[in-house]
């Protein structure tokens, strides 16, 4: 099978342009195999933590702590996967009667305008890291700052599906052809 970058690369007209999409495809990739690991020690943990608690009748003191940041952890990188194909919340009504080159613009511009307030949100997401850096975990050494660092790689990440479904680079994520909520084929 070819790899994804192989097949976004035929829409590339430039040499930056294929770099991009094939830095974008990479990353994609890393945040996907990152939510496979962190959704697999969450449910370790969260399994041993059970185990323990009802067989052994002790815990595991961060077992709470590690659990919630594997979870934001795998939220936060899934979120530019959703972005990416369109798995969000939208209403449609007013849009779908647009004729479909208005859609496809008005789709761009929103694309844009949601590219800013990412950036805006990395930003800010890097001052809240900055501040956090100090500060540790309640039951574990480690700075309170790694739950912010999923928000600031994320915003980062939505910011290039963005960036790429604003120019071009990237198909725009489409609507159901139906009203129900897809189509079956």
């Amino acid at each position: 099978m070819t790899p994804a970058w192989h097949r976004l690369e035929a829409y590339a007209s430039s040499p930056f342009k294929r770099h991009f999409l094939h830095g974008l495809a990479l990353l994609d990739r890393s945040s996907y195999y990152a939510i496979l690991v962190a959704m697999a020690l969450m449910t370790v943990l969260v399994s041993a933590q059970v185990f323990a608690r009802y067989v052994l009748g002790t815990s595991i003191d961060s077992a709470d702590e590690l659990s919630r940041l594997f979870f934001v952890w795998a939220i936060f990188l899934a979120i530019p996967h959703g972005i990416k194909v369109g798995i969000h919340v939208g209403i449609d009504a007013l849009v779908s009667l647009l004729p479909k080159a208005l859609q496809d613009g008005l789709a761009r511009l929103m694309a844009m305008i949601a590219a800013v307030f990412m950036a805006a949100l990395f930003w800010i997401s890097l001052g809240a890291v900055a501040d956090k850096w100090q500060e540790l975990m309640p039951t574990l050494p480690v700075t309170a700052a790694v739950f912010y660092i999923a928000v600031l790689i994320c915003a980062g990440h939505c910011c290039l599906h963005l960036i790429a479904q604003a120019g071009g680079l990237e198909p725009l994520p489409s609507a159901p052809t139906d009203r129900q909520g897809g189509n079956d084929s």
